[in-house]
């Protein structure tokens, strides 16, 4: 769902750039508070593994394809204010590298693909936690829910803005069936790879999970007919459950293979917008991207004429620059957070 620049007019890209901006600024705050020491590394690697998994093209119907837009994803794993951050930094890298996603619409695909998906995600998913069971698989099933009707609000919030901005005359209702139509097809891969990433992690180490948060819950003691909170219990020793280490490594791993390996298998098909500009007329008025001459447009290497070696270097590259970015950017937040809540003595 990534638009290109000439779909949306300038007026109407400068608000969601602006609205964009906002939720960014408000997503860097909120992010302290769901950033520690042991999911700070984790929210890196999250943006690496959607950005892996956003290569990889499944078809769906009528030579369309769909692909992992990542924000239910993100805010289950490690919360949704570092969710919109996540997103927002692999549509970043490929805008600037990839040449995917046009750069003044780029406020416009935050707006869409960040902040609409993660939103919506979360709040189904926060809604359905609490009335299922206090489980891993009440978990999983949430996520799987919640990223199922993130695709199409995804596309419901395209629609809106194309309504408002779109550059060509298109029936409003003929792009929003066609829209929505495709994109709920596309949810249900969403759903998959989304429950089946989320229930993986879980299994291993749920502690590190911003969502599975329900299930650590604290035990009560009655104290003169009075239940109190019990102090928290020692920490299982890390000899006994995968380390974060292990996990981070195992994780950047499977993005690596996914970019560099696995992508050149993905479905050639258009992805749904794609089919649908090109349906419909919308892609009329697309414009050339700014970052066409990027040495990795297109996701290929300029100058390497094999084209799955091509391809594998672009993913494999552009992993390693998406965690380096992510990790970064997390690292800082988190680094502010220890900051604020040094005391005033302690600063000094």
């Amino acid at each position: 769902m990534h638009v290109p620049d000439g779909f949306i007019d300038a007026p109407t890209s400068a608000v969601t750039a602006v609205v964009a901006a906002g939720a960014l600024a408000m997503s860097l705050r909120g992010a302290r508070r769901e950033l520690d020491e042991r999911t700070a590394p984790l929210a890196g690697l999250v943006a690496a593994f959607i950005f892996a998994v956003q290569m990889l093209n499944f078809p769906v119907a009528a030579g369309t394809s769909g692909h992992l837009l990542g924000g239910a994803l993100a805010a289950i794993l490690v919360g949704p204010y570092t969710g919109v951050l996540c997103v927002s930094v692999v549509l970043l890298m490929q805008g600037i590298l990839f040449a995917d996603g046009g750069l003044t619409a780029l406020g416009v695909n935050i707006t869409d693909m960040a902040i609409v998906t993660t939103v919506v995600a979360y709040a189904v998913f926060r809604g359905l936690l609490k009335v299922l069971p206090r489980t891993r698989r009440s978990v999983t099933a949430a996520s799987f829910v919640a990223a199922l009707l993130s695709v199409p609000a995804a596309s419901v919030a395209f629609t809106l803005i194309y309504a408002i901005g779109g550059t060509t005359d298109v029936s409003i209702g003929k792009v929003a069936t066609a829209m929505i139509g495709v994109h709920v097809l596309i949810g249900v891969g969403e759903a998959a790879i989304t429950a089946l990433t989320v229930g993986a992690v879980v299994a291993v180490r749920p502690d590190l999970v911003h969502g599975a948060r329900e299930l650590r819950q604290g035990l009560k003691l009655r104290v003169n007919g009075v239940l109190v909170d019990a102090p928290p219990a020692r920490p299982v020793p890390a000899a006994a459950r995968t380390s974060r280490r292990t996990l981070w490594i195992t994780g950047l791993v499977t993005s690596l293979v996914l970019a560099g390996f696995v992508s050149f298998y993905a479905s050639a098909n258009p992805d749904g917008l794609e089919k649908v500009a090109h349906d419909k007329g919308i892609d009329v008025k697309a414009e050339a991207h700014a970052s066409a001459g990027s040495p990795l447009a297109d996701y290929g290497v300029k100058d390497v004429s094999d084209a799955r070696l091509s391809g594998g270097l672009a993913g494999v590259i552009g992993v390693g620059v998406t965690v380096v970015a992510g990790s970064a950017v997390f690292w800082a937040v988190r680094r502010r957070r220890g900051a604020a809540a040094q005391t005033p003595s302690e600063a000094l």
